[in-house]
């Protein structure tokens, strides 16, 4: 039989031939193809081992604070912590902290935001009027916060080339002991005094004897009102000269555990100055004068966590004879006259705000009397899925009082008359009777004052993959950016910032942090009684021992420490973050400004392991029943080929055993050598291309080679033996009927189709194998990027998985083609003796080719319709939401344009053949038949 084989196979070398490279091209593919998704999945795999760790694996809340939409959505809000105060209390913290399998509980305690007075310092000696001995500078400052821009009060520098000095006006029956003075020729000219304290001129019993009650700070108008803000500074002409915009900054303080926030995020190594907290620091209550004082430790950020550039414009006044000028500021028409002045444009000035912010020292006037918490956003849902931020109303003036009897708060941000997202309330102490440094308790509560241990800057902690990131509210504010070109364009194309609006959309994270003792000292020193004193823990972060990954012991671990602080505390809401990462959300803010901020989706690593897992396998199945099926057809046309000397075969009395045998060992020795070669050639090749490569898994596409012959010869082979001797040597078409006339080349092409519908079935079959391939491919890649994108871990791994799905498509319409122009050659072979008589009949070389690729048309489309609407199919019989959100439509309009290519791919093949077909005589088609 062996030696019957290799004739066979010496004597028909090309069909020989073609199956081989048939068999080697799909083993070779299988194999590279299986080495690609194994690669692919290998990668995903790391990017998601790589980013799944991020700060914390659990986030426990207070109950109550998961909001609907969060349920909803799976998601945490970026921004949760900055309207939560308090709501866990101690106990349960320690309870949580010493829960088995908890290696970090790091609690934080949000107490409220309190004031600091600072200044920003413009160098304006470049600006002064050359050689004039007395003059007045006017600034007039915008502030430009994100896409607001506010007009803050304008400031006036007087400078003189005499001396200034400060003098005791108390002896001479004053009220100050430090008033400032030039000294003239002819005397000292309180030259600051009346614009800045007594614009009125009132009456009274000596120089600098009385202030103007409309001067004092929060007698009159509005906590916003220009006017009182405004102000005149003398200076002295001589070296650099300097004005001082008066600025407030609001600072969250808040609680935290300092060894389990070094543990967390390396706050210990952020330490730029002084020192770390101690676990052990708390208030020491210390006297001073008649008030006993609770010194608080606090630690200080470095920069504040609020955006704002500040545009100054400096104007020279038109303020008439120099030497005139001190005298006409040193009356009580001052104000009124400087007010009044014009002046010429002579600069412009830009700083930022954060500049005031970084020169404060331990001396800087922080007050520790009122202090203000703030609600949370509320968001609801629009009809094309974003959200929207709902605006409320203007925040109440009685906000910015003091506490009782007291004026207005010093200097408050402008920004709070902007658009309010929160609700903002204020805390008074007890007893207050000032605004600055420290406040006299009638009550013998100790008043607290701040004690500066050290600063630190928050992009000095532990980084984390910003592919994984979870909120540190405690240290950052959410990354928010333009959602569109116009809203970028809005913003200057820079991400949108916290500025010093409390009631603002965003909100500006802690800038003062203390010890979990100290929060005691605040909340008894408190006018109103808090309910945050008996819970004060806003959120606890948890990072659970033995967690690596997103290993199933890795879940495990998680999932039982939630588990268990869920049984403890079923009030409490749990979040595990433990492989979540920032699904960015789209939210529309009033004025038509749409911005993107990243809320976290949980769970986002193990739905991205699930999807892959499941893509792999559905990847190796389809590449390979591709393969073997191709093979398959490649098989049974050669059969069909075959059929006269099968007949033969079967008159001269060989056994349907026999045949068998002859026609599947022909294809397994073909197989054994394309597999032999086809093992060098995937190894060379996976190495080429970067693939997971080696020898013994190159190896394996020799039994792949065999394997997949020896499937695809079965059918065939089964064929061949139920042909009878007589059966083979007649061709097999449609028993004639009534003839009908055929009037075009597109007619005898449909027609020749459906005479022979078992080739023409065979050659359908193998485009729509590849169609269909193909849809389910591109449906199964669809619904992997679906499930996992929409979050910066999913979009990376989707970005990173597209080249062997593009492999496993192009793969599969390449071999769904060749198949199809494989049956169609074999065809024209079988009908050699048709085509001469056609062509003896007058018929041109022309209209033969257009037969023959008419025919390739009729069956690439059927195929491929019908493998569009089999992998349609299919898609539906898996299930698992591959045609949901609209993916319907969207695949079968894919399928129909790869039936189109799929004709087009045909058509192409069949070019060469159809051409050399019209060129044949008809004594050589004969010759060919024969």
């Amino acid at each position: 039989m062996i030696t019957i084989i290799l004739a066979q196979l010496r004597r028909r070398r090309g069909r020989a031939l073609a199956l081989a490279a048939g068999i080697l091209v799909a083993a070779t593919s299988f194999s590279l193809l299986t080495a690609a998704v194994t690669t692919s999945r290998a990668e995903t795999v790391g990017t998601v081992s790589a980013n799944a760790r991020s700060a914390y694996d659990l986030l426990v809340r207070p109950p109550g604070t998961r909001t609907a939409l969060e349920r909803q959505r799976g998601l945490v809000e970026a921004d949760f912590l900055s309207g939560v105060f308090g709501g866990i209390t101690l106990a349960q913290y320690h309870r949580i902290a010493g829960l088995a399998g908890v290696d970090t509980a790091a609690p934080v305690a949000n107490l409220g935001y309190l004031t600091v007075n600072s200044h920003l310092r413009l160098d304006l000696t470049g600006l002064l009027a050359p050689g004039v001995r007395n003059q007045l500078l006017r600034v007039r400052p915008v502030l430009t916060a994100g896409p607001n821009r506010f007009t803050l009060a304008d400031q006036y520098l007087y400078v003189t080339r005499d001396p200034l000095t400060d003098v005791d006006a108390r002896p001479r029956g004053g009220i100050e002991p430090s008033v400032q003075v030039q000294r003239t020729a002819t005397g000292e000219r309180p030259v600051c005094w009346y614009y800045d304290e007594d614009s009125a001129g009132v009456p009274s019993t000596g120089p600098f004897s009385q202030w103007d009650p409309a001067a004092q700070e929060g007698t009159s108008g509005t906590p916003f009102t220009m006017p009182a803000r405004t102000m005149l500074s003398c200076a002295s002409a001589g070296g650099r000269t300097y004005a001082d915009l008066p600025v407030a900054f609001p600072v969250m303080l808040s609680a935290i555990d300092p060894a389990a926030e070094a543990r967390l995020v390396g706050l210990d190594r952020a330490v730029t100055s002084g020192r770390m907290l101690r676990s052990t620091d708390r208030p020491t209550d210390v006297t001073q004068g008649p008030e006993t004082l609770a010194r608080v430790p606090v630690l200080l950020s470095d920069h504040a966590q609020s955006a704002g550039t500040v545009s100054a414009t400096v104007q020279r006044l038109a303020a008439g004879d120099p030497a005139a000028l001190p005298g006409r500021l040193s009356s009580p028409g001052a104000r009124a006259f400087v007010d009044g002045l014009g002046g010429t444009t002579a600069g412009t000035l830009r700083v930022d705000l954060d500049t005031a912010f970084r020169t404060l020292g331990a001396d800087a006037p922080f007050s520790s009397g009122t202090y203000w918490t703030v609600g949370p956003v509320t968001y609801r849902a629009s009809a094309s899925g974003d959200l929207e931020a709902v605006p409320r109303g203007a925040q109440p003036l009685s906000t910015w009082r003091g506490g009782a009897e007291q004026g207005w708060i010093r200097d408050v941000p402008e920004e709070n008359t902007g658009t309010q997202f929160r609700a903002v309330t204020a805390r008074a102490e007890v007893g207050c009777a000032g605004i600055e440094g420290t406040c006299t308790d009638g009550s013998g509560t100790p008043t607290p004052v701040l004690d500066f241990v050290g600063r630190y800057d928050s992009a000095e902690l532990d980084r984390f993959s910003t592919l994984s990131g979870v909120p540190l509210d405690t240290y950052q504010s959410p990354a928010v950016t333009g959602a569109d070109a116009a809203s970028r364009a809005a913003l200057g194309g820079k991400p949108l910032l916290p500025d010093r609006n409390l009631g603002g959309f965003l909100s500006q994270p802690p800038t003062l942090l203390t010890t979990l003792d100290s929060v005691g000292a605040f909340f008894a020193s408190r006018l109103v009684p808090t309910p945050q004193a008996a819970a004060p823990i806003s959120a606890v972060r948890i990072r659970v021992a033995g967690v690596t990954g997103v290993d199933a012991a890795s879940r495990a671990r998680v999932n039982a420490v939630a588990a268990a602080i869920r049984a403890a505390y079923p009030d409490l809401v749990v979040d595990v973050t433990a492989g979540s990462s920032p699904a960015p959300q789209t939210i529309a803010l009033p004025g038509g400004l749409r911005v993107s901020e990243g809320w976290t989706d949980k769970g986002v690593a193990l739905r991205i392991m699930s999807a892959v897992d499941t893509k792999s396998a559905v990847l190796f199945v389809l590449v390979l029943v591709v393969c073997a099926l191709f093979l398959g057809q490649s098989a049974l046309a050669s059969v069909r080929a075959r059929r006269g000397e099968i007949g033969t075969l079967r008159c001269v009395g060989w056994s349907t055993g026999e045949v068998f045998r002859l026609i599947l060992g022909e294809l397994l020795l073909i197989g054994t050598v394309a597999g032999a070669a086809g093992a060098l050639l995937a190894y060379l090749l996976a190495v080429g291309f970067g693939l997971h490569a080696s020898a013994a898994k190159a190896a394996l596409v020799l039994p792949t080679a065999v394997l997949l012959a020896l499937a695809a010869g079965l059918p065939p082979a089964w064929r061949a033996t139920r042909l009878g001797p007589l059966d083979a040597v007649h061709a097999p078409v449609v028993a004639a009927r009534r003839a009908r006339p055929v009037r075009s080349v597109r007619g005898l092409a449909l027609r020749n189709l459906i005479r022979v519908p078992g080739r023409s079935l065979l050659g359908a079959c193998g485009l729509a194998l590849g169609v269909a391939a193909f849809t389910v491919l591109l449906g199964v890649t669809l619904a992997f990027r679906g499930e996992v994108a929409g979050s910066l871990l999913g979009d990376a791994v989707v970005a990173q998985a597209r080249g062997v799905d593009y492999a496993s498509v192009v793969l599969s319409l390449l071999l769904g083609a060749a198949g199809a122009v494989d049956v169609l050659v074999l065809a024209q072979r079988e009908r050699a003796a048709d085509l001469a008589v056609l062509r003896a009949c007058g018929w041109s070389g022309g209209e033969l080719s257009r037969l023959a690729l008419l025919e390739g048309v009729w069956l690439a489309a059927f195929g491929g319709l019908l493998g569009a609407g089999a992998g349609l199919g299919t898609l539906a019989l898996l299930g698992r939401g591959l045609l949901d959100g609209g993916r319907a439509v969207g695949l079968g309009a894919a399928g129909l344009l790869a039936a189109g290519a799929g004709v087009v791919l045909v058509c192409a093949a069949l070019a060469v053949p159809a051409r050399a077909l019209g060129r044949l005589a008809p004594a050589r088609l004969l010759a060919t038949d024969g």
